[in-house]
């Protein structure tokens, strides 16, 4: 028997899940919640556009799950030996960019700058860089356009090089300070192997080519004296970047000697380059040609792959087609909302409908099952924090019309769910737009895993059967998956992702066919969200919006009949 380890490095914790990698069978799995800010965020209550991370977090993390996932794997199994692990794979949030030093030791591990926000892991859902996010976009539209035609037309706040030039801008002692910056995919498997060097580090491809304008078209990053442009400095820093980078079926190197006797591994196991979570969640629900792969959580990610051979057409407002950044080989195309379950959670916890007893998502979801479509009069925007696909302008925020005197929080929470359905179908409507069939959509995730409302609503928006992977754990299998694959078919692994896939993958039985009742309403409905989409996310919109209100209540005349 082999198996291979999985490190899943999330907004709010880590996840260690040790895999069977001859069936995908899950044996022992731990959590470690990040210690530093709130669940592990550092936030700022004057800015509530700032989220940071502390480093020493990542690296106290891997050493306890991994740890405590062992203990876990031998009590489910006495034959389990730590001995025939074979190869370890990693997956985190991006853009997650750290500044670091000459060794690659992160500037917030100093004691100089322990207490500076700004010296710390800068998290994907950090948007303090929106105007510089703007000030790229305008520049590369002039002079480059070929670096935003493949990332969806519009360079985003969540992404590599606004937040370091936010850091510059507002922070310029911490910016001279750092040597170089290195994502938290690049910097967790540089942890695990020894090699932290900047210079010597293996770069995801998946982070720098969906987040970085990173592309072997143009000679890799963007070119020296654009960034030179956007800020002198800038442009000397790419000189200290990369200018490679690889796929999850490349190593990143080998388990150091000292880690391997610390955690009772065997010492030299590869382990793979890193990738994102969502990426790799969708590895691990088996994507492929034609399934798009949905990742519900807090926020979502969709993805999809192309034919291999196939070049993809650039498809405006999606965040990147780059080629073997999902699976290696294939163009990978991924998509996504800035909030989803976040959405849900602020409702809870902020808004806290009807105190703690009656608000709750399970009383929330109980009572609104028991409404039809249409039934409230009410539609909302999924725009809390800002819109990542396809409008790219994390500057939108959200809205609830429809309210009445007699509105109930049951029916509000309905509305959310409901908004962050016709999201996902604007999703899917553009990318097939843009002649990318989806023929098959699997979710994976807490959400899809614990709530049927959410994804019954998502089938009757969409018009689409909603199938969910086998896997609890979809974003750890596939760094798992990955592991199998370095570690190579002579070690008990594999030699390609989509044969370690077709081993280890698979989805559960139950799945969520559309409603036909219910699809033919919320039709209407989305045509009414749709109006509201393009009315306050595009300028350019000049039609008239008076209609909605009342074409709400006729909806909701009809359901209440």
């Amino acid at each position: 028997m082999a198996y291979a380890i999985g490190l899943d490095f999330g907004t709010n914790s880590v996840r260690c899940l040790i895999v069977d990698v001859t069936n995908g069978g899950e044996l022992g799995t731990a959590v470690y919640g990040y210690e530093t800010g709130h669940e592990g965020i550092i936030l700022d209550s004057s800015d509530h556009n700032l989220a940071r991370q502390n480093p020493a977090d990542y690296i106290k993390g891997l050493e306890v799950s991994i740890k405590k996932a062992i203990s876990e794997a031998k009590k489910a199994n006495e034959d389990f030996d730590a001995s025939r692990i074979i190869g370890i794979g990693i997956d985190t949030t991006g853009s997650t960019p750290i500044p670091v030093d000459k060794d690659g030791t992160p500037l917030g591990m100093l004691d100089e700058f322990k207490d500076n926000p700004n010296a710390q892991a800068w998290l994907w859902k950090d948007h303090t860089g929106y105007a510089e996010a703007a000030e790229i976009t305008e520049l590369a539209a002039k002079e480059h356009p070929e670096y935003l035609a493949k990332c969806g037309g519009t360079y985003s706040s969540e992404w590599f090089f606004s937040k370091i030039l936010h850091c510059l801008r507002t922070d310029p002692k911490v910016f001279d300070a750092a040597y170089s910056w290195v994502e938290c995919a690049d910097f967790v498997p540089a942890v695990l192997t020894g090699i932290t060097a900047p210079e010597a580090i293996k770069r995801s491809r998946c982070a720098s080519g969906h987040k970085a304008m990173f592309a072997n078209d143009w000679g890799g990053l963007p070119a020296k004296e654009f960034l030179a442009k956007l800020d002198p400095k800038l442009g000397e820093l790419r000189d200290r970047l990369y200018d490679k980078t690889d796929t999850i079926d490349v190593a990143a190197g080998k388990l150091t000697q000292q880690l391997a006797e610390k955690l009772a591994l065997p010492a030299g196991i590869p382990v793979a380059v890193g990738a994102f979570d969502a990426h790799l969640g969708g590895v691990g629900s088996g994507i492929a040609p034609g399934k798009l792969v949905k990742i519900i959580g807090t926020s979502t990610c969709d993805m999809i792959v192309s034919e291999p051979g196939q070049q993809l057409p650039d498809v405006p407002g999606i965040c990147g087609i780059v080629d073997g950044s999902i699976l290696p080989g294939v163009y990978g195309l991924e998509a996504g909302q800035s909030a989803v379950g976040d959405i849900f959670n602020w409702f809870v916890n902020y808004i806290e409908p009807g105190g703690k007893s009656q608000g709750s998502h399970e009383a929330l979801t109980d009572k609104a099952a028991k409404l039809k479509p249409g039934q409230s009069g009410l539609l909302a925007l999924d725009w809390n924090n800002g819109n990542r696909t396809i409008l790219v302008d994390q500057r939108l925020t959200g809205l609830l019309i429809g309210q009445t005197l007699h509105t109930k929080p049951e029916e509000i929470y309905r509305a959310l769910i409901e908004a962050t359905a016709f999201g996902a179908l604007t999703i899917i409507n553009r990318v097939e737009e843009y002649g990318v069939k989806v023929t098959e959509v699997i979710n994976c995730g807490g959400i899809a895993e614990k709530n049927p409302l959410i994804m019954q609503i998502y089938a009757d928006v969409t018009g689409r059967e909603m199938k969910i992977s086998r896997s609890a754990q979809s974003c750890a299998l596939g760094a798992a998956i990955a592991g199998a694959v370095v570690a190579g078919k002579k070690t008990g692994g594999y030699d390609n992702c989509p044969d370690a896939q077709a081993a280890m993958c698979g989805v559960k039985e139950t799945t969520f066919e559309p409603i036909t009742e219910n699809h033919k309403v919320y039709r209407q409905l989305y045509a009414l969200y749709k109006q509201l989409h393009d009315a306050f996310g595009l300028e350019s919109f000049s039609g008239k919006m008076a209609n909605v209100m009342k074409e709400l209540l006729d909806i909701k005349d009809k359901a209440n009949v």
